[in-house]
C-alpha cells in the first residue's frame, strides 16, 4: 500500500504478486489482484495487464468490480498500439497496424454489453467512438492508395466497408465520394450515379457543377475532425504519466480529467457511492487508485472506518 501511495510501482508489484502467490484464497486476495492490475498498468506493462485482466475475468466473473478488469483490458490494448515513437510524435495511428485497437474496441463492446450501468461505460463509449474514427481512417488510407494505383474495385471495397461499419464517422463523405468515383472509373455509371445523388443530397459541395465528384474536397470534408482529435483523444500514454507530486486537490482533479478524456472531471467535493470492495480501515486510498482517480472520495480519509464497515 505504501509503495502504491508513493508511486513505487516496481516494489508494489513485487509485494502484490507475493500476496497473489502465497495467499491465493486470502481475505484480500481479489483486492490485491485488482491493485496488481493497476500497478502493472502504471508500469506500462500492458501485456502483463491484459493477461492479469483476462485471468481475473475468467476466475471472478461475478465479482462486483469485474467491470474494472474489462475496462483496463481495453485501455491496455489501446496502449499496445502506441510505441515509444508514436507517443511523442504527430504520426497518425491510422497509418499503422490497427490490430490492437480492434481488440480494444471489442473489449469495450463487451464491457458495455455486460455492464451497461458501469461507471466505466461512458468513457468506454467515447473510446469506441475514437477507435471507430481511427479504423475508418485506416480503411480510407487504403482506399486512397488503391486510387493512386488505379485499383478501382479495391478502393470501392474499402470505402464500402466504411459505409457499412463506420457510418457515423467523419470519413463517410469521402467514402461516398470514393464509391462514386471508383464505379465511374469501372464503367458502372448507374451505381456511380446513385452515390452521386446521395452526395448531392447530403454533401452538395462534393459534386462539381459538371456532375463529377470532387475527391479533393471530400478528403478535406472527412479529415477536419481527425486533425482536431488525432493525437488528443484516446492516447492514454500521454494522460497517465506518473507525477512525482500528487498531493494537491487540483492535481487530483486534472488527473481525473486527463484519464477520462475530459469527460468525467469530478471535483473532489462530489459525493460518490460507497466502494463495493471492502478494505481495511488503515488503507483508505485503494479505491482512488483502482478507479484511475475517477472515484476519488475526499471524505475517505476521515471516514474510512465507516466505509469499511459498510
Amino acid at each position: 500500500q505504501k509503495s502504491l501511495e508513493r508511486n513505487q510501482y516496481t516494489d508494489a508489484v513485487k509485494s502484490l504478486e507475493a500476496i497473489d502467490t502465497y495467499y491465493p484464497t486470502g481475505q484480500y486476495t481479489q483486492q490485491a489482484q485488482l491493485e496488481l492490475l493497476y500497478a502493472k498498468f502504471k508500469q506500462k506493462d500492458y501485456e502483463g495487464t491484459i493477461a492479469l485482466a483476462d485471468r481475473f475475468i475468467r476466475l471472478n466473473p461475478q465479482h462486483p468490480n469485474v467491470d474494472y478488469a474489462y475496462y483496463v483490458r481495453g485501455v491496455a490494448n489501446m496502449e499496445m498500439n502506441y510505441d515509444s515513437l508514436i507517443r511523442y510524435t504527430s504520426l497518425q495511428q491510422s497509418h499503422r497496424d490497427v490490430s490492437y485497437v480492434k481488440v480494444a474496441y471489442q473489449n469495450f463492446v463487451d464491457l458495455i454489453r455486460r455492464f451497461p450501468s458501469s461507471q466505466y461505460s461512458v468513457d468506454a463509449a467515447q473510446r469506441m467512438k475514437f477507435i471507430g474514427q481511427e479504423l475508418a481512417e485506416s480503411e480510407m488510407n487504403a482506399a486512397r492508395f488503391n486510387i493512386q494505383r488505379k485499383a478501382w474495385l479495391a478502393a470501392a471495397e474499402r470505402a464500402q466497408w466504411v459505409i457499412e461499419h463506420y457510418p457515423q464517422t467523419p470519413q463517410t463523405p469521402e467514402a461516398l465520394a470514393t464509391l462514386a468515383y471508383s464505379y465511374q472509373k469501372l464503367g458502372d455509371q448507374a451505381t456511380s450515379q446513385q452515390y452521386i445523388d446521395l452526395l448531392k443530397l447530403n454533401y452538395p459541395n462534393l459534386v462539381k457543377a459538371n456532375g463529377e465528384v470532387n475527391l479533393r474536397a471530400a478528403r478535406k470534408e472527412g479529415s477536419w475532425v481527425n486533425r482536431a482529435t488525432l493525437g488528443l483523444l484516446g492516447r492514454e500514454s500521454k494522460t497517465v504519466q506518473v507525477k512525482e507530486q500528487t498531493n494537491s486537490e487540483t492535481e487530483q482533479r486534472s488527473l481525473t480529467n486527463r484519464l477520462s478524456l475530459g469527460l468525467l472531471d469530478k471535483p473532489t467535493t462530489e459525493e460518490i457511492d460507497s466502494a463495493p470492495i471492502e478494505e481495511p480501515t488503515d488503507k483508505p486510498s485503494w479505491m482512488n487508485r483502482l478507479s484511475f482517480g475517477l472515484l476519488d472520495k475526499p471524505e475517505t480519509k476521515e471516514t474510512s472506518g465507516a466505509d469499511a464497515a459498510n
